[in-house]
């Protein structure tokens, strides 16, 4: 098989929908308070999986023309997955399960799939194009239940094999899918049927690769006994079989069935906590195909599915838990690990770090979050405050202005008075931050109940959390660990939540500062074990401060998105003349500058003296010469070092 003439590595076929996981665990599903919101679906999870081990992946799969549909699409697309199998069907909804972890062996699973868009796939929806570019065709036992999906499922393999592909098998049974379980058993995994199993060995003989769990390869051999199953199965493929066997790792079996499973080609098991199976399987299938395609030998191929499986079982969520590249080389290497994985504190940055989607080369924000500020400015205007929303609605207006659609751009607005503009962001490609400390609080406090998770809890998923301290590393000791110890609380519960973070610092204002100082705050956040997504800092002209900052990140967290400049209300020119230094960092993304931009629109505005339009003449004006400015630095600078 010539891997040039293939365009994807995968295709995976069939189940795609919406998983609603409970967020309380140890609990009945009945009992439930609250649902985060994950895609789903075994092929779905498998696809996902294969693209963040580095596999080109595709889906083919039906969803609603609803919401949760673009949801899926719209997530495919941001963990790499190619789309273009992924039809829309106007006539149902998209599937929904609900799943709960109530204990190591307990599960329970609802699934809404009547009449549901996956479920309708037919042999007329296959692009033989397309479905001959992957190397690889990955189907799904759960869907050939339905009749149409099974004639897809069949065809898509009949296609790969034509074009030189090869045909994946995942059993994947769930007997209540089958009709022969009640409709809140979706847990069961095993009910013998001799129709099931004579439905799902019609796939066999198109077969190149077979993978199942010892349930689910005794439903597809017809025996409990799972040497008998397994030597029925081969008498009707040559495929290589794999056994998932948990804990103790997995058994493949490239010819003959011995009379032992611990005599096949054994992968070792990883011993970690089980906190939630669902999903292990899809992790497995994913790191055994990122073997299996690449020509890797049987071993490491059973190596890398059963660590992805170890990793997901020990996670919260089906493909939010499936490791990346990296992330699995970590686990691999790793000499010791703890038995709670979710302990391992390196491991979970990582997989934060390498999972977040977007990245910017450049970013150019519109700052518009103050509140005292415009306050101040009410009342020495004489001006009504309730007015101050209706001016903050214009920022979006104006950046959308300027950046046409550009995701380069973004907007920094605040829930008090910026709300209509965060609203009528969601719509927009920009990057949108928006800020939670109490305005000039020191030692910081947060502008919300005493909970900060659970404020964060009510945010959209892609506001970016912005945290302003008021930090110099000389601060008096009791002052800088209150500080710390709000930065950390903040910092946990934008990663339980799945925020980004910003975390801006000025030091200017409450101690001497030299070029070390900048640095010397970030080295003492990181040893506290911050992590900030971004970090907002002051300008400077020091090329050795900023070499100083760059050092510092790149040494504790290479995966941090970059730094961004705040403006401290500084004149244009003096702000022009800083990017001229600053642009030389690479880590320096761009800026995210307010009151240089808003300051006197905001006072005309305010005052009666000028109408919305112009007032957003003039906030683009200003804020595209600062955006020139840093495109014409970055572009004159050469970058001093390589990129963070």
């Amino acid at each position: 098989m010539a891997a040039s003439k293939h365009r994807l590595d995968l295709i995976t076929l069939g189940r795609s929908g919406i998983d609603l996981y409970g967020e309380q665990v140890g609990g009945r599903l009945e009992d439930m308070l609250s649902f985060a919101k994950y895609i789903g679906g075994s092929p779905t999870n498998t696809s996902v999986g294969a693209s963040r081990l580095g596999l080109r992946t595709g889906l083919v799969t039906r969803v609603g023309a609803d919401h949760f549909g673009r949801f899926i699409r719209e997530q495919l697309q941001r963990e790499g997955v190619d789309v273009q199998g992924v039809l829309t069907d106007p006539a149902r909804l998209t599937a929904l399960v609900f799943l709960g972890i109530r204990d190591p062996d307990t599960f329970p699973l609802i699934f809404y799939r009547e009449d549901c868009a996956d479920m309708a796939l037919a042999a007329d929806d296959l692009d033989p194009a397309f479905i001959a570019s992957a190397s690889a065709v990955l189907v799904n036992g759960t869907h050939l239940s339905t009749p149409s999906v099974f004639a897809a499922s069949v065809r898509a393999c009949e296609i790969a094999r034509a074009s030189g592909g090869r045909v994946v098998f995942d059993i994947d049974y769930r007997p209540v899918l089958w009709g022969l379980a009640g409709k809140d058993r979706g847990e069961d995994r095993f009910v013998a049927a001799a129709a099931v199993t004579e439905r799902l060995q019609q796939v066999l003989p198109l077969c190149d690769l077979v993978v199942g769990t010892e349930e689910e390869i005794h439903i597809l051999g017809g025996s409990t006994d799972t040497t008998t199953a397994l030597r029925a199965i081969r008498a009707r493929t040559p495929a290589l079989l794999v056994c998932k066997r948990g804990a103790l790792g997995c058994s493949a079996f490239p010819g003959d069935i011995p009379d032992s499973l611990d005599q096949g080609v054994v992968g070792r098991g990883f011993e970690v906590e089980v906190f939630n199976v669902l999903g292990a399987g899809d992790a497995f299938m994913a790191g055994f195909l990122r073997g299996w395609l690449r020509g890797e030998p049987l071993e490491t191929s059973c190596g890398y599915a059963n660590a992805c499986g170890a990793i997901v079982v020990s996670r919260h969520g089906c493909s939010p838990a499936m490791p990346t590249w990296d992330e699995l080389q970590a686990f691999l290497v790793a000499e010791q690990r703890p038995y709670l994985l979710r302990d391992d504190a390196a491991l979970e940055q990582l997989h934060w770090a390498s999972t977040r989607s977007g990245q910017w080369d450049e970013l150019t924000v519109l700052a518009m979050d103050h509140r005292s500020q415009f306050e101040t400015l009410c009342e020495q205007l004489g001006a009504d405050p309730a007015r101050i929303q209706a001016f903050k609605a214009l920022a979006l207006q104006a950046v959308h202005q300027l950046a046409e659609g550009d995701p380069r751009f973004g907007v920094l607005l605040d829930g008090r008075f910026g709300m209509r503009g965060l609203e009528a962001a969601a719509d927009t490609p920009y990057w949108i931050g928006r800020p939670i400390e109490r305005p000039g609080s020191r030692p910081l406090e947060f502008e919300c109940s005493a909970d900060v998770a659970t404020e964060l809890a009510t945010w959209p998923a892609n506001h970016v959390v912005k945290c302003l301290a008021f930090y110099h590393p000389d601060d008096p000791q009791d002052l800088r660990e209150r500080q710390e110890r709000q930065l950390l609380r903040l910092q946990d519960a934008a990663r339980k939540t799945r925020h980004e973070l910003l975390v801006e610092i000025i030091a200017t204002r409450h101690g001497p500062v030299d070029e070390t100082t900048v640095s010397r705050v970030l080295q003492r956040l990181y040893d506290l074990g911050m992590r900030p997504d971004w970090w907002k800092l002051e300008p400077s002209d020091s090329l050795a401060a900023w070499d100083r900052v760059q050092a510092t990140i790149e040494a504790n967290d290479p995966r941090c998105r970059g730094v961004v400049l705040l403006g401290l209300s500084a004149p244009e020119d003096e702000l022009v003349a800083g990017f001229a230094v600053a642009a030389r960092s690479p880590i320096i993304k761009g800026f995210a500058v307010g009151r240089t931009i808003w300051a006197d629109a905001a006072e005309q505005w305010l005052a009666g003296r000028i109408d919305d339009e112009a007032a957003i003449a003039d906030l683009v004006r200003r804020f595209g010469v600062l955006v020139d400015a840093w495109r014409d630095a970055r572009a004159e600078q050469p970058l001093q070092r390589g990129t963070a």
